[in-house]
């Protein structure tokens, strides 16, 4: 499988990066705002090791259809504070979600922090394989999913 550049998304948060970093590296935070505005993660599916090798994954209710849209994969490059990067896998069946199959297809995720004082700054890079059709409207969906950070954030 390639893993080419599909997109980024990035946001500039008036909190400080030790929190910014918990949010996504805190499984309970993670859990917290992991999904659309919209929508909700499934309680307790939510897993987040972050070192490399740890695990991480959310599950997310989308009560529109009935179905659960997965993510899992495995924290490859941890720098604390600055960088995250891991695989993700995808699958709307609960069984490979709980199989964790990781001989699937992956994109992989570089996440980026920085330190702006009063402020932090994250930008989320996703590379992997999508038809030409999927790749904006996969990063609207991920803006919306920062929209869903800063209210997690305000709280």
């Amino acid at each position: 499988m390639k893993h080419d550049f599909l997109y980024s998304v990035e946001r500039e948060v008036e909190y400080p990066l030790a929190t910014l970093w918990k949010a996504f590296t805190e499984t309970d935070a993670l859990q917290s705002w992991y999904h659309p505005t919209m929508l909700n993660s499934v309680a307790g599916a939510t897993i987040s090791n972050a070192r490399v090798g740890g695990e991480w994954q959310v599950a997310i209710e989308v009560p529109m259809d009935g179905s659960v849209h997965c993510f899992y994969g495995r924290y490859t490059h941890v720098e604390p504070m600055t960088y995250l990067e891991h695989t993700m896998h995808y699958t709307v069946k609960l069984d490979e979600f709980k199989a964790r199959d990781e001989s699937t297809e992956f994109h992989i995720v570089k996440i980026e922090f920085e330190d702006r004082g009063e402020n932090s700054y994250v930008r989320w890079a996703q590379y992997g394989e999508l038809p030409e059709d999927q790749i904006e409207m996969t990063q609207a969906g991920m803006n919306n999913y920062l929209d869903s950070l800063e209210q997690y954030l305000a709280n």
